[in-house]
């Protein structure tokens, strides 16, 4: 299992300016390197504290590039709904110029309602307009002079700049939630799975269909999955409790602001069940995030134990992601965390 830093935003300017917030993530992206973290992340989301400090996830991977040598430089994830693909994928072979050939770009669908109702952009094309943003992104990265006549974006004869680094593209990943159907899409086309830990048994029937629809296509391995998780490692397992309760509890009430519009009326073929899925996170706490396996929270031996038996009970995974920074917690705490994970959690999982 490998281990990386993912930097979800999820803070107001009351809490913290745009300016501090990722003035503390390069400073912990320093780490990195150190302790042999191997991709650094962040997301794409808009208008909300949920999120909304990375608008352009590129502009920020760009910056972290350079704070690190060696990890991947990861998009989780790019949203093509509110992209044009030519800008798109010109965007991406800067990043993998710039970053030296390390970026590994993950597609998302976007689920926010209010995200879609302020872009103009209806719900139900997000399948439709994610299906040929991918399309056409794969085209202008891995052709020249390329055409295409799509639904939603039309072009002709177009080689996009700069190319890329990593021949013949980046990496692909596919963000996916608890739909069956992205799952199995994704390892059908031969993209790595990238998804937010749920109840053990769905995760693990989840990650089954990803990986038979891999077998299925004829891709050879099994697929690569990447999970992520809320972390905070502390000497002492009161205190490591007692600092991320908050953070993570106002991270959760956040994210149910930002999606209550599946409660309040959307709805949307494409989105089967987001309102009781909204409504569900509503009753989510520290404690049950913790219960579940989706935070890991404790001493780095209790952290330890946790990663092992979440690996074991959904059949093993090969990525996790920590969010180690999330809400308003400090970077001091952050920092404490980051190192003593490194030191102490790390090395019990490494290679060799």
């Amino acid at each position: 299992m490998e281990f990386g830093l993912q930097y979800f935003p999820c803070v107001g300017p009351d809490q913290k300016s745009g300016a501090q917030y990722f003035d503390e993530c390069l400073r912990l992206t320093d780490y990195v390197d150190v302790y042999g973290f191997t991709h650094v992340r962040t997301v794409e989301h808009y208008f909300h504290p949920y999120g909304g400090y990375s608008p352009n996830p590129i502009v920020f991977l760009s910056a972290l590039s350079q704070r690190t040598a060696h990890a991947r430089i990861v998009t989780g994830a790019v949203l093509p709904v509110f992209n044009n693909p030519l800008k798109l994928a010109g965007e991406i072979g800067m990043l993998d110029a710039i970053s030296g050939g390390r970026a590994e770009i993950g597609f998302a669908r976007a689920f926010l309602p209010h995200e879609y109702e302020r872009f103009g952009i209806s719900l139900d094309e997000s399948v439709a307009r994610f299906d040929e943003g991918m399309k056409q992104i794969d085209m202008l990265l891995t052709g020249e002079d390329v055409s295409d006549d799509g639904e939603f974006h039309q072009f002709k004869n177009v080689t996009s700049l700069p190319r890329p680094t990593q021949k013949p593209r980046p990496r692909f990943w596919t963000a996916a939630f608890t739909t069956p159907k992205s799952f199995e899409k994704a390892g059908r086309a031969g993209n790595c799975i990238m998804a937010i830990p749920v109840g053990s048994s769905e995760m693990a029937e989840l990650i089954g269909i990803y990986r038979e629809a891999w077998k299925s296509a004829g891709h050879d391995g099994d697929g690569r999955v990447m999970l992520a998780f809320h972390m905070y490692c502390h000497e002492d397992t009161i205190e490591a409790a007692r600092i991320a309760r908050g953070p993570l509890n106002r991270y959760l009430k956040l994210l149910v602001d930002a999606a209550r519009g599946w409660v309040d009326g959307a709805a949307s073929d494409n989105y089967k069940g987001y309102g009781k899925m909204i409504e569900a996170l509503d009753r989510e706490t520290f404690e049950s995030q913790v219960e579940k396996g989706s935070a890991w929270v404790g001493t780095p031996e209790e952290i330890s134990e946790q990663i092992r038996s979440y690996h074991v009970e959904i059949g093993g995974f090969d990525d996790a992601s920590l969010q180690v920074n999330f809400n308003d917690m400090s970077f001091e705490d952050a920092e404490r965390s980051v190192k003593l994970f490194g030191e102490k959690v790390m090395p019990a999982f490494a290679k060799g």
